[in-house]
């Protein structure tokens, strides 16, 4: 598609020069007297959503986006995910101390307004109330003092006397002299209809469109963005403020970091929200993270929650933490709520996070000045090592509740996959940077989990992971070319591997009538012991012979490995697996191992200091550019 020099799209080649950006980018903004910092939303933006997320009504009702109107008897509340105010977190990391509600009501007869909040233990306390018999605007007030562990504030409706209307709702605090300039940067590889829509998603929101200032669309595919219609449809709304980037595919590590570098290219200090193009987007989260970064005591990486886009009342986890030692990240904060019905429960305790995954996440300026743009590790841990980074150089991370966008449930997704390969070398990579880890630990933790793979009877899976862990053993190296060619081995050398195929759940490679499903008992309490006692019996046949059904959620290592040929449904739902004994096979990758494994025992200090001090290389505009091919 031909672009002109006056159209909004600016396209970038492999020898680009950096995008120019629009002029509001370039300079602070004047801020109002006050700030507003949520919206009352009333309906979500895809018919999925439960409209309870919002706004909880009994009783006769019509919703628009920013406006409720209530039949004669009916009650409302806003007590809901998006609907509350997060007091805690507004009390414990900004500089508000009183929150206003203010709204616009119809009043037919009489209705009645109440401001209500809770503690952490979720009881409920009434702050203010209003008793209304005329139209007009109502303002009530909170105090932000009694919230620091926990607890939120939200409101109640009630029409007695008639229809009541609910319009232009805003929670506003005293506004900072001045408002931070913010742009979007949102990565895609050849999911051009998502990507289209997100974007058309900030087009549909005129206030959320007014409050940012650019949005970069990185495009690492060949299925291109800019030729969907609809991308095409809602370009002109944005007028300068769309910028399209297209480079090679350098992950979500290079098309990030490619929004952060264009972004303080042009202004050091304008913050930026990294998105995913594959969410469904909840425009007024970008509100709220902008809202509440530019009202932080210090600059704060200020995190979406994630709620599952297949089932869509549900959160993922309230915040994440990482454990280095142990080369885990995702790992639930303590009393965080994890794959929870918010139609059920809401989050009424603090809980702070450790970093913030970038299915959206806002990324303040003063952070890239600081310590830098992200490590070029192409998937998978980047996120975490960037977050990690900033807490050691004083930055933390708050994953903000009622801001969210909707992602893909991970639980869909096997765990059997190329990307595994990613997730292994990754984490060796960043807990090599951050962490003094422990050899004799982590060979241990990593020949238990090989263990369970090979009697698991995932080769390729084993295989994958192995390869990871060479790939880290040949050092700062390996990250050269950005992970192209990792990708390019990663994805492969799967092929070799027969079960990591997925095939058609009603035509496997096997007769579907030999197929007897076997159902697990239940967890052994000695794992340990289980395995040993397993992995003898794999090694010697005395398994059970025939060919086995297993479902997913009976897809244990511990049941699997009970039987020598099996068909195993795909996380995805959408096929099979079949696994099937390999002795042979299994002795040549349990040599492997054991030769890795001793390896990265012996070599990881020496690996730990390569990779520390090749970090601030690593890091620098001078490599991204030449990975962009901005310069050679």
């Amino acid at each position: 598609m031909e672009q002109s020099a006056t159209q909004a799209v600016t396209e970038s080649n492999d020898h680009a020069t950096p995008a120019a950006a629009p002029a509001s980018l370039r300079a602070d903004h004047r801020a109002p007297d006050r700030l507003v910092l949520q919206r009352g939303i009333f309906t979500g933006p895809s018919a999925k959503v439960s409209d309870d997320l919002y706004a909880v009504v009994k009783g006769r009702s019509t919703r628009e986006r920013l406006a409720l109107h209530l039949d004669k008897g009916a009650t409302a509340h806003t007590n809901t995910y998006f609907g509350r105010f997060a007091a805690s977190y507004w009390q414990r990391w900004t500089t508000v101390t009183e929150v206003r509600a203010t709204m616009v009501l119809d009043v037919t007869k009489k209705a009645r307004v109440r401001l209500v909040a809770s503690d952490i233990a979720g009881h409920r306390r009434i702050i203010d109330t209003a008793k209304v018999d005329a139209s007009g605007p109502l303002t009530l007030t909170a105090p932000l003092d009694q919230y620091v562990d926990g607890g939120a504030i939200w409101l109640e409706f009630d029409a007695d006397g008639g229809e009541l209307g609910i319009s232009e709702l805003t929670w506003s605090s005293v506004a900072p002299e001045r408002i931070r300039p913010v742009a979007i940067a949102i990565c895609t590889f050849n999911r051009a209809a998502d990507c289209a829509e997100t974007v058309a998603a900030l087009a549909s929101d005129a206030t959320v469109l007014a409050a940012i200032d650019a949005v970069y669309v990185v495009d690492q595919g060949t299925d291109l963005v800019q030729d969907r219609p609809r991308y095409q449809e809602v370009q002109p709304v944005f007028g300068d403020k769309l910028r399209y980037i297209r480079q090679p595919n350098l992950g979500g590590a290079g098309g990030f970091t490619r929004g952060l570098y264009e972004v303080s290219a042009v202004n050091e200090h304008a913050d930026v929200i990294l998105m995913d193009d594959d969410i469904l987007c909840e425009p007024e989260t970008v509100l709220r993270l902008n809202a509440f970064a530019n009202m932080t005591v210090e600059p704060t990486l200020v995190g979406a929650q994630m709620l599952f886009l297949l089932n869509p009342d549900y959160l993922n986890v309230g915040a994440e933490e990482v454990h280095l030692h142990e080369l885990r990240h995702g790992q639930k904060v303590p009393k965080a709520l994890r794959n929870t019905s918010m139609l059920k429960k809401n989050q009424e305790r603090r809980v702070d996070a450790g970093y913030n995954a970038w299915w959206t996440c806002l990324i303040p300026a003063e952070v890239v000045a600081k310590i830098g743009l992200p490590v070029p590790i192409f998937f998978q841990w980047d996120d975490v090592e960037y977050g990690v980074r900033a807490r050691e150089h004083g930055f933390v991370t708050v994953t903000l509740p009622n801001a969210a966008v909707w992602h893909a449930d991970f639980y869909w997704k096997d765990f059997d996959d190329w990307a595994r390969y990613f997730s292994t070398r990754n984490s060796l990579i960043v807990g090599a940077m951050h962490a003094d880890l422990d050899g004799k630990k982590i060979t241990k933790q990593l020949f238990r989990n090989i263990a369970e793979h090979l009697v698991a009877m995932q080769y390729g899976l084993v295989h994958t992971t192995l390869q990871g862990i060479e790939d880290f053993l040949e050092g700062p190296k390996v990250l050269r070319d950005g992970g192209i060619a990792a990708l390019a081995a990663a994805r492969t050398s799967r092929a070799d591997y027969s079960e990591t195929i997925k095939h058609p759940a009603a035509t496997p490679p096997v007769r579907a009538a030999d197929i007897q499903l076997r159902r697990a008992n239940g967890e052994p309490s000695r794992e340990a012991l289980v395995l040993v006692k397993r992995a003898i019996n794999q090694w010697f046949g005395r398994t059970q012979h025939g060919l086995i059904g297993v479902t997913r959620e009976d897809a244990h290592w511990w049941h699997v490995s009970l039987f020598d040929h099996v068909v195993v449904t795909d996380a995805s739902q959408s096929g099979v697996r079949v696994r099937q004994r390999d002795k042979a096979r299994a002795r040549a990758l349990l040599r492997r191992t054991f030769h890795v494994l001793r390896r990265l025992r012996k070599e990881l200090p020496t690996l730990q200091e390569q990779y520390r001090a090749a970090m601030p290389e690593l890091t620098s505009r001078a490599n991204w550019e030449r990975l962009y091919g901005i310069r050679d």
